[in-house]
This record gives C-alpha cells, sequence and structure tokens, in this order.
C-alpha cells in the first residue's frame, strides 16, 4: 500500500491527508503542536474565512503572487469544492459582505472539528508533539527522522512526503520555517520571506493620536515610488499607534511586501475619506456647511463630515486657523480642505513584523514545482502544499483557498502515484 506522511497539521496538512486516504493511501501526519489546526482556529478572528465564494476569475484576481501556477490547482479543487466539501462533512456554511464564505455558527473549532472528525473515520494516523527533523530519499522511498515533545526519536519509511509547514507568520502556532529548510535541502530555491497581511507602519505621526478610530467605507489607494497606482480597493481600515491596520491596510500590505521583497520600495498611501463624492461635490458640500452656521470657528465644523477624533487632526493637516470664522475661509482653503478629505496621504516606513504577520509572502520557487501534482521537479516524491510555497492572496479566504487546493493536489498525487 501506498503510504504518505504529512508534515504538519494544518489547513493543507489536514486536507492533503484526507484527500490521500480517500484515495487509498495509509497516511500518517506529524504535528508538532499538542493539537491540529493551531493557527486555523484564530484565522478570520477565531471565526475562519474558510474561503471566498467569488467567480473563479475574481479568484485569480485576488491571488497575488503566481495566480497562474494555481490555475490547474483551482481547477481540480476550487472555492465551490471546498464549500461542497464541508458541506459534505456537516459543516454548514454561510456567505456574508465581500462574498466571504464562514462556518455558520462562527466557530473556527468547527471546521477544525470537521476535519479531524473526517481524519478519524478515515484512520489516519496522527502524531502530535512530533517534529519532523530530517529526511531522505532512496530508492524511491522516503524516511523521515521524527523527535517528540519528550525528546524521543525515531526513524519512519514511506513512499511520498508531503511538506505543509506553513510560514514564518504566528510562531507561537508552530510556524519557524522549518518547511524552507526542507525545501533548501532537498536543493530547492526559496524566495525572500517578508510578512504579510499585516500592520503598515507610517512615518506621519497623526495616527497615532487617531489610534483605535476605525473608518468605514473609505477607499485606500497605494502608490508605488513612481507614482503608479498598484492597489485601490473600498472598506474598512483602523489607525493604530505605528500607522494602519484593518482589512483595507492588511490587504494592501501584500502589495508593500511585494515591493520591499522585489524592489525595495516603500511607497505611498492615500486615503479617499468620501469616496462617494466629487472633489466638486464635496466642494460643494463644505460651502453648504459653512453657510449655514458663517460664524462658527473653523474647527468646530466638521461634525457632519468627520467622527469627532478625527476633526482636530484634520483641521491642523488642512492649514486652516481653527479658530477662523467659516464665513472667512477663503474659496483656496475650502478647496484645500476638500483635497485633504479625497487625499490623506501617508507615506509606508515599513511593515510589521512575523509576529503580527497572517501570512508569509514568498516561499518554495513554485517554477521548481509542478503546479498539477505540487511534486517536487528536483526530488521525486517529495510534494508541497500550502504557505510554505511561493503564493499569496488578500484577505477574505484566498489564502486558506490556497492551502486547500494545494494540500488537494498533493494528497492526490502522492496516493494515486505509480510506485
Amino acid at each position: 500500500m501506498t503510504k504518505v506522511l504529512i508534515v504538519g497539521g494544518g489547513a493543507a496538512g489536514m486536507l492533503a491527508g484526507i484527500i490521500a486516504a480517500r484515495n487509498g493511501a495509509s497516511v500518517t501526519i506529524f504535528e508538532k503542536n499538542e493539537k491540529l489546526g493551531k493557527k486555523l482556529f484564530i484565522t478570520g478572528k477565531g471565526r475562519c474565512n474558510v474561503t471566498n465564494a467569488c467567480e473563479r476569475r475574481e479568484l485569480y484576481g485576488n491571488i497575488t503572487s503566481n495566480s497562474r501556477f494555481l490555475f490547474s490547482a483551482f481547477e481540480a479543487f476550487d472555492n465551490a469544492a471546498v464549500m461542497g466539501f464541508f458541506e459534505e462533512l456537516g459543516l454548514k456554511l454561510k456567505i456574508e459582505r465581500g462574498k466571504r464564505v464562514f462556518p455558520e455558527s462562527d466557530r473556527s473549532s468547527d471546521v477544525i472539528k470537521a476535519l479531524k472528525d473526517e481524519i478519524g473515520r478515515l484512520n489516519i494516523d496522527v502524531r502530535l508533539n512530533t517534529a519532523v527533523r530530517s529526511f531522505e530519499f532512496k530508492d524511491g522511498k522516503v524516511t523521515v527522522i521524527t523527535e517528540t515533545s519528550s525528546g524521543k526519536t525515531a526513524k519512519e519509511n514511506g513512499s511520498s512526503l508531503i511538506v505543509a509547514t506553513g510560514g514564518l507568520s504566528y510562531k507561537t502556532t508552530g510556524s519557524t520555517g522549518d518547511g524552507y529548510a526542507f525545501a533548501k535541502n532537498a536543493g530547492h530555491t526559496v524566495t525572500p520571506l517578508v510578512p504579510s497581511l499585516v500592520g503598515i507602519e507610517t512615518k506621519e505621526d497623526f495616527p497615532e493620536r487617531l489610534q483605535g478610530l476605525s473608518l468605514k467605507n473609505v477607499t485606500l489607494y497605494l502608490e508605488n515610488e513612481k507614482g503608479k497606482k498598484i492597489y485601490s480597493e473600498l472598506g474598512e481600515m483602523l489607525f493604530t499607534h505605528y500607522g494602519i491596520s484593518g482589512p483595507l491596510a492588511l490587504s494592501a500590505s501584500s502589495f508593500v511586501a511585494d515591493a520591499i521583497a522585489k524592489k525595495k520600495e516603500t511607497g505611498k498611501i492615500y486615503i479617499d475619506l468620501k469616496p462617494g463624492m466629487s472633489l466638486e461635490e464635496l466642494d460643494a458640500r463644505l460651502l453648504k456647511d459653512f453657510s449655514g452656521e458663517k460664524n462658527k470657528a473653523f474647527r468646530n465644523s466638521l461634525d457632519a463630515l468627520l467622527p469627532q477624533s478625527m476633526i482636530p487632526v484634520m483641521v491642523e493637516l488642512s492649514g486652516i486657523d481653527p479658530d477662523k470664522k467659516v464665513n472667512s475661509v477663503t474659496k483656496e482653503e475650502r478647496r484645500r480642505l476638500a483635497t485633504l478629505f479625497k487625499h490623506l496621504d501617508l507615506t509606508v516606513s515599513g511593515l510589521r513584523d512575523f509576529n503580527e504577520a497572517i501570512i508569509t509572502k514568498g516561499g518554495v520557487n513554485v517554477k521548481e514545482i509542478d503546479p498539477k501534482t505540487m511534486e517536487s521537479k528536483l526530488c521525486p516524491g517529495l510534494y508541497f502544499a500550502g504557505e510554505v510555497l511561493d503564493l499569496d492572496a488578500v484577505t477574505g479566504g484566498f489564502n486558506l483557498q490556497i492551502a486547500w487546493s494545494t494540500g488537494y493536489a498533493a494528497g492526490f498525487a502522492a496516493a494515486t502515484k505509480e510506485q
């Protein structure tokens, strides 16, 4: 019988194991944590954004690294297939804003339970508190050296090995970069690793004064250092002590990370606080508000347009005397204020580190991987799945979709490969 060994009991590893077992293989999963799915448990703020229910074309559009590589994997096991898979396991799903798919219960633990129950039903051998230290391929077989948390070492033989160890983000969940070392030892190239889907640090200090303020229905734009727009999206963001976070910033960080990794650039961000109004419409609105209370001081005139905590900052950035009566605000000053609403500038100084990052950008070079099977082109019998590969996406369930699809491809191929 084909024996598939899997390093890592996260999303990709568990899915790979289930698919391999369903296709007749004997499967063993080695997980160095005390339980399966530790990172999966905290995804989506503990709700687990399983996938995204968008059209296939949109799916590719939200992949920020090597989307073409995923054509075959998505063809075999796309977002609709993922939803069907979990529903067959008895997990009820729901679709929310942005076509994000969550368990109906809003509990990531239910996603993990569905996977664990199927793993149990298939009699998959799960070795918890067991790390893989090294492996060797010889005569078409693989031998792994394992070590338990108590220090006991052992050898395990198999037909093939799937590396699904995750990246470097959230190290407390066991993502310590083991897979990259395994890949390098097997002769693979690992592309530069940078944190992604993470808060963005800015040079300006006003975000710190607005710490904790969340803005909804704003548009965030990201430009590279040459002024080319490389990302824009409408949604929600959050000011922090270091800069900005929230859904818009997290997705934008993927493009910042890409620029840092490839060009050592950072870029600029600007926020349109009133995306539903043109500059002219906003100017007219300001004129109307100012005309309604001509003797009001400028610093007290923006209540209808801004959150209270943001008014002092916007007044300061506008350069208009805060005590100036609104009937004395000039056309030029009003136009400058309207422009500030439409173009609140921030300079990117960097990203938060891997301890705060949701995913890792970079990984095993996909040019060295068969896109249909996830098998190494350099080491037959060795497969990679999930975040360890140089594949990533914006927020919204797309990164988990990568894990499911690559895990499916690796599990199926490893189980059905001729020995």
